[in-house]
């Protein structure tokens, strides 16, 4: 017998609903932690009634959810490419004051989410949309959604190197001062293209994603984005769940 999912305070979880504050960030209103603050603030009602508890249990889709007022509904379907520069974060916000991908956006990365993150000093392709269903998708490790990276490293590789690597690689150009090498990765564990080079002591000095899944970043420059239409996901992510191309 199927198990009932259970919140963090063990009790059992009908499906379909989460936590409040994971609710509004679902709906694309608020990042989990801005979520939190609000409710904390009081200014959260759920159904008339002020909550304060991010904990409190909601199906997003049917509660009828205010913040300072306004109606809490889903954003309307979007998806777009970003070609992130280097030393941007990929957060909604940075304490320590750092520039992030939804400054640079600005009023265009309202309600979206990064699909996967890229680190401080990497750049290139970043997928943001306002649909849970389809990033999820596109990063569950089972998936196998293929990315393409650029890679430079310190000092030479040999050919007989690549085998060591966990990803497919390969070799582009080499020298004694720096190689150049393209890598493909099934999933995206956090810096695991720079691990790989770790382990064969070679230091990664620049590290681009130039694809993911279909999609590239032709015709955008660092800073840049492009709307993406439904068929156009479709197209670059085979098998990806329709129902969540609205």
């Amino acid at each position: 017998m199927k198990k009932m999912p259970q919140n963090r305070r063990g009790f059992r979880r009908k499906a379909g609903l989460v936590p409040l504050s994971r609710a509004l960030s679902k709906l694309g209103v608020l990042s989990r932690s801005q979520a939190i603050a609000a409710i904390r603030d009081g200014r959260v009602r759920v159904g008339g009634r002020v909550e304060t508890d991010p904990a409190r249990l909601v199906t997003p889709e049917r509660a009828q959810l205010l913040v300072d007022g306004e109606r809490a509904s889903p954003a309307a379907w979007r998806t777009i490419v970003f070609h992130k520069p280097r030393g941007v974060l990929t957060t909604r916000s940075d304490p320590g004051g750092r520039a992030t991908v939804f400054d640079l956006l600005g009023e265009a990365g309202r309600g979206l989410i990064a699909v996967g993150r890229l680190d401080l000093a990497t750049s290139g392709l970043l997928l943001l949309t306002t649909d849970t269903r389809l990033a999820n998708w596109i990063t569950e490790p089972a998936n196998g959604v293929p990315r393409l990276y650029a890679v430079t490293v310190r000092g030479r590789v040999a050919e007989t190197e690549l085998a060591g690597l966990t990803g497919r690689a390969t070799l582009r150009k080499s020298s004694a001062r720096e190689s150049h090498l393209l890598v493909e990765l099934r999933e995206g564990r956090n810096r695991q293209v720079r691990r790989m080079f770790d382990a064969i002591d070679r230091e990664v000095t620049a590290l681009k994603r130039v694809k993911f899944g279909g999609l590239d970043l032709e015709g955008l420059e660092p800073g840049q984005h492009r709307e993406l239409s439904p068929r156009e996901i479709v197209h670059a992510f085979p098998g990806a769940p329709l129902s969540a191309v609205k």
